[in-house]
């Protein structure tokens, strides 16, 4: 790895980490923050892969008011480093994922205890009228969880692919890593039940039977299953209209009050 790769590593991570905060950019997500990773590295393939695969596992992973989810930027920044870097599978890293997720989570809610020193202190600069103080403390705390994965990253970015540590890689047992990858699983069928409650569209429910029933039983692949979403969506968009149009032409008021929230979603 050169020096420049270093750097843009380190501004990488510390991108995802304040992302993870800031929820709008979306950075820490695996798949970007890993292709980001994997683009710097030179392998942006792998870092597609493993992004792509650490998103299904973190799909319903989000801070919902005051709980902290587990930390989707310090495992898929770390996680990336070391499959690319430390010459690693995609298995292990996923496994790998999970714990580091769960340290990250700790990490941030470190930083956002330590962050309530800024709270205060932009409360003093309110109360004296500086507004360039109080940008200053809103910049101190991101700053702090761009820090919080950069600095692990960093680390890691040192000594991954060396002898050492690819020793105690691979002296985990297997029934560990195994165990991890089946719970990582699991979290994805948790992550996926959460994201379909949240939307509560009954309406679609019959899309998603069939999709599944088509992944069971067929060998379609994504670019296919992604071409047969997109011919749902269509008829099922047309299906509104005819509703529309039907409510407006027999006069019945506001043409929206036949149809549920839920169809719209």
């Amino acid at each position: 790895m050169t020096s420049v790769q270093f750097i843009l590593l380190i501004v990488v991570a510390a991108i995802a980490g304040m992302g993870s905060v800031l929820d709008e950019a979306q950075f820490h997500r695996p798949l970007v923050a890993c292709t980001l990773v994997g683009l710097v590295l030179g392998d942006m393939t792998t870092g597609i892969i493993l992004g792509g695969t650490l998103e299904m596992l973190a799909l319903g992973w989000m801070n919902v008011g005051a709980a902290m989810a587990p930390d989707a930027a310090l495992a898929s920044v770390v996680s990336a480093i070391l499959v690319i870097v430390g010459h690693q599978s995609i298995g292990a890293g996923i496994a790998l994922a999970v714990p580091l997720a769960a340290a990250g989570q700790v990490l941030t809610i470190f930083v956002r205890t330590i962050t309530v020193f800024f709270q205060h202190l932009a409360d003093k600069f309110a109360l004296e009228g500086n507004a360039f103080g109080i940008e200053m403390c809103h910049i101190g705390g991101l700053l702090l969880q761009g820090i919080r994965v950069a600095v692990p990253a960093a680390v890691v970015a040192a000594v991954a692919g060396t002898d050492t540590v690819n020793a105690m890689l691979a002296s985990i047992p297997e029934v560990i890593t195994r165990g991890l990858q089946v719970s990582g699983g699991f979290i994805v069928v948790v992550g996926y039940a959460m994201v379909i409650n949240m939307m509560n569209a009954k309406s679609l429910m019959p899309y998603f039977f069939l999709g599944f029933l088509i992944a069971v039983f067929t060998n379609v692949n994504l670019i296919g299953f992604g071409a047969i979403g997109l011919i749902a969506a269509y008829f099922h968009i047309r299906g509104l209209q005819r509703e529309l149009n039907g409510a407006a032409a027999g006069g019945s008021g506001d043409p929206l009050d036949s149809i549920d929230d839920s169809d719209l979603m």
